[in-house]
């Protein structure tokens, strides 16, 4: 009888490497198939604890045998919400981003699994948005309800916090249609006014804004 996968001890943050970039305050929902991250899953649920997700700079979120594999090294914590199995084998899970870290060092399972040694990166000061940024937050406002009909179901965690520049800034980083790369480099930024503007200009160059 083959032995269980390990699980990660204290102080190891196990790592879901993908092709996406979840900010603080997101909602990541998730089609979990694979055996480490049922596992990973399963033993999240059982101990309450959270996990890491990271962007992949190189190889793919499902495992292929000798391919290799990078992530961008601040990630951000994913703590589970819910975790539904409609088929067996299959878990739907949703999670929500909670706070950033920075990969320190990393290694993997022999079952896969990714591991990693991990600093807390500081949270994001909670600032007002500028006067200057207000119709930024008015046009996310006025974007939600729409979102909701495409999807149907908000693309947003409640409480909605529009007094908040990060967590508006956050949520734009979310739907807009740039790059991956673009995103966790605004992810990373340490000043949540910084990113807000730069979501602001973008906007305001696709005329979303006047």
């Amino acid at each position: 009888m083959p032995a269980e996968p390990a699980e990660p001890v204290s102080g190891e943050l196990p790592l879901f490497p993908l092709q996406a970039v979840l900010f603080p305050g997101g909602l990541l929902g998730l089609t979990v198939f694979e055996a480490r991250y049922l596992d990973l899953m399963t033993a999240c649920l059982r101990n309450r604890t959270d996990f890491g997700v990271v962007a992949l700079q190189g190889g793919s979120d499902v495992r292929r045998s000798g391919e290799p594999v990078s992530f961008e090294p601040v990630g951000t914590r994913a703590e589970l919400i819910s975790a539904d199995s409609e088929r067996p084998g299959i878990l739907l899970v949703r999670c929500r981003g909670t706070t950033r870290f920075r990969v320190d060092s990393s290694w993997q399972q022999t079952d896969g699994l990714w591991l990693a040694r991990a600093s807390p990166v500081d949270s994001d000061e909670v600032l007002a948005p500028d006067e200057s940024l207000v119709d930024t937050v008015r046009a996310l406002a006025a974007t939600i309800p729409t979102l909701k009909n495409n999807r149907n179901a908000s693309p947003f965690l409640q409480p909605y916090r529009f007094d908040d520049a990060g967590w508006v800034a956050n949520r734009w980083c979310e739907i807009l249609p740039i790059s991956q790369a673009a995103k966790q480099k605004l992810m990373e930024l340490p000043d949540p006014m910084v990113r807000l503007e730069l979501v602001d200009d973008f906007l305001r160059s696709r005329g979303v804004i006047k």
